[in-house]
């Protein structure tokens, strides 16, 4: 929006509109919010889950995992092998994948909780888009009529200036689910 003209978008030096400006700084906002609202576990939980998802995490092991290997193979001088038959390894190993996978699981409910929460808001900007173009159709429709234009009244134009039930849609869309299963 300029300060000439409050409803205008015209694009800036980056090709984005004002609207696009403020809707990309709206949504860094609210994950700014999302971030701080984290409770203390669901802050280490993400931590813990991207560390060892980066390749860091996949140096240290290998490195780790040689150590041990050649320790315990007693390939390196000097050292006595605490355990040769790596039962000590696999037991490690064991347990820090239960506590691995937990905390990705956590990370995982709170990121579904996430699109969940997106997946509601873009259903409810496509169904605000979809009544706000019916609504346009059927204006455009009476100003064709008023002002005697024909091609207004094709039968394809009738059906799309009609509402359309989300919930008659998602019936359907369950039915055609149920239907493909049996």
């Amino acid at each position: 929006m300029t300060a000439d003209n409050p409803l205008s978008t015209d694009p800036d030096q980056t090709g984005l509109s004002s609207v696009l400006h403020r809707n990309i700084d709206a949504l860094r906002e609210r994950r700014e919010r999302e971030a701080k609202a984290a409770t203390l576990e669901e802050r280490i939980a993400g931590l813990v889950t991207r560390f060892t998802g980066s390749m860091a995490f996949v140096y240290i092991h290998l490195a780790a995992l040689a150590v041990w290997v050649s320790w315990n193979a007693g390939l390196i001088p000097g050292l006595k092998p605490f355990d040769p038959s790596f039962v000590i390894l696999a037991t490690e190993a064991s347990v820090e994948a239960i506590f691995l996978s937990t905390f990705v699981l956590i990370s995982q409910n709170r990121a579904s909780a996430a699109a969940d929460r997106r997946a509601d808001l873009d259903l409810q900007i496509n169904l605000l888009a979809e009544h706000e173009v019916t609504r346009l159709l059927q204006l455009t429709a009476a100003i064709a009529a008023k002002v005697g234009v024909t091609e207004a009244h094709r039968p394809e134009l009738s059906e799309l200036k009609r509402d359309v039930a989300p919930e008659a849609v998602l019936d359907r869309l369950e039915d055609t689910e149920e239907s493909e299963k049996a």
